[in-house]
């Protein structure tokens, strides 16, 4: 049995995530009352549910991690984030020990009754985690919940098919879905839950982000349909140009004059076939403060017409907040 662990650093945290299933951290002001009131309420319950890499309980200062609590927007104290599969799925904010309790209690059942050698992808579609098709490397988190989808832009997409949010769905894809049989897809066929290219095989997406990032990986999903028909057949992206910190989007003649942050070139065998997802793994150093991205396609991998894209994820972590809707100018456009 062990007690709560104490965060001193952001990275801790991200660390904890990516090696245990289920992860509570109590947010908690020294000198407020609730805190001292329901700490030994927290600390008993640390003490009978931890498990090694299943279930681990936390504890951080808000005003000495002031940048942790923020990122989780947390105001009141205390309050409790509860993590799955490195995920937020649920926050209780102030002193009710009894609800504290039973959600604890119920996610570390949950977590101790769960296959570990169940499919990643899989496991994080639930309890209201987002779906993923390759795993998180060690230390870092899934922060696609910073894009700023109100100033999503894409260029080259085929109206027929989802719009620019589509990437960013946390659910599972519905071409997956129906492979898998799941029930949640029944009658899901007719939706068309990812984008495609219009005129060529190029595209140009713009992301800003409501945090500076630092971005370790980005997971591409594309699900290639089976058709005896070729030429309908769209290709998955293969070379892609990106950019950081650009205050709009670029155009498909501009970019060509811009040199990229980093080129990525997708072969055949980084994608993994039973999720349809590859990971594009960054130089690091140069995606430590990244308040927008640019994601150029500029081909595809085949004889094909059109590309497409079913989701995107970005894995690293979260820095400091930033103004909505302001996107500050920062490092080198290159």
């Amino acid at each position: 049995m062990a007690g709560p662990v104490q965060i001193s650093s952001p990275s801790q945290l991200s660390s904890l995530l990516s090696s245990s299933r289920v992860v509570v951290v109590n947010f908690y002001n020294e000198r407020n009352a609730a805190c001292k009131a329901l700490a030994p309420v927290y600390d008993q319950l640390a003490n009978g549910l931890s498990r090694s890499n299943v279930v681990v309980f936390a504890k951080c200062d808000a005003e000495q991690q002031l940048h942790i609590a923020q990122s989780y927007s947390v105001t009141v104290m205390p309050t409790f984030v509860i993590f799955k599969n490195g995920q937020q799925v649920q926050k209780i904010s102030g002193a009710n020990p009894q609800q504290l309790s039973d959600a604890i209690k119920r996610l570390a059942a949950e977590a101790e009754g769960g296959s570990s050698a169940q499919g990643f992808g899989e496991a994080s579609s639930s309890a209201g985690g987002a779906w993923r098709g390759a795993e998180l490397p060690r230390g870092y988190n899934d922060v696609t919940d910073q894009v700023d989808v109100r100033g999503l832009d894409l260029l080259n997409s085929d109206s027929d098919f989802g719009n620019v949010r589509t990437l960013f769905e946390t659910t599972m894809p519905t071409t997956l879905a129906i492979g898998k049989g799941k029930g949640a897809a029944a009658g899901s066929e007719g939706k068309k839950d990812w984008v495609e290219s219009d005129v060529d095989e190029q595209l140009m997406l713009y992301l800003p982000f409501t945090a500076s990032l630092k971005i370790h990986t980005i997971h591409f999903t594309s699900c290639l349909p089976k058709s005896e028909d070729d030429e309908d057949i769209p290709m998955r992206p293969k070379t892609i140009h990106l950019y950081t910190n650009r205050q709009h989007n670029l155009g498909f003649e501009e970019a060509e004059d811009i040199p990229a942050t980093q080129t990525i070139e997708l072969k055949a065998s980084d994608w993994d076939e039973s999720t349809g997802t590859a990971k594009l793994e960054l130089r690091f150093v140069k995606f430590q403060n990244v308040a927008s991205l640019v994601i150029f396609v500029a081909d595809g991998d085949g004889d094909g017409e059109k590309t497409r894209i079913d989701r995107i994820r970005i894995i690293g972590d979260t820095g400091e907040k930033r103004e909505i809707g302001k996107l500050e100018k920062i490092g080198d456009d290159s």
